[in-house]
């Protein structure tokens, strides 16, 4: 048996019709969007879905250690320009 709970929710001002605007370009009902937002705060970021390779450019490096300043020089260096 498929049971559904009825609920009131106090949003802040706008953020209603932003969502009802953003469920309708992606095709959904608000209670769609409602639903998807609770289940990925609840159940965390394995309902998520795969992780999505991040772009990388020039020599392929991407993230560097902001606290080591030689890492940050070589970041900066890596296309040889200044």
């Amino acid at each position: 048996m498929l049971m559904h709970m009825r609920t009131t929710i106090n949003l802040p001002e706008g953020l209603g019709e932003e969502a009802k605007r953003y469920a309708a370009q992606r095709g959904c009902t608000f209670t769609a969007l409602v639903v998807e937002g609770l289940q990925l705060v609840v159940h965390g970021s394995a309902e998520r879905g795969p992780r999505r390779e991040l772009p990388s450019y020039g020599s392929g490096h991407l993230l560097v250690d902001l606290t080591d300043k030689e890492a940050v020089g070589e970041a900066l260096d890596a296309d040889g320009v200044r």
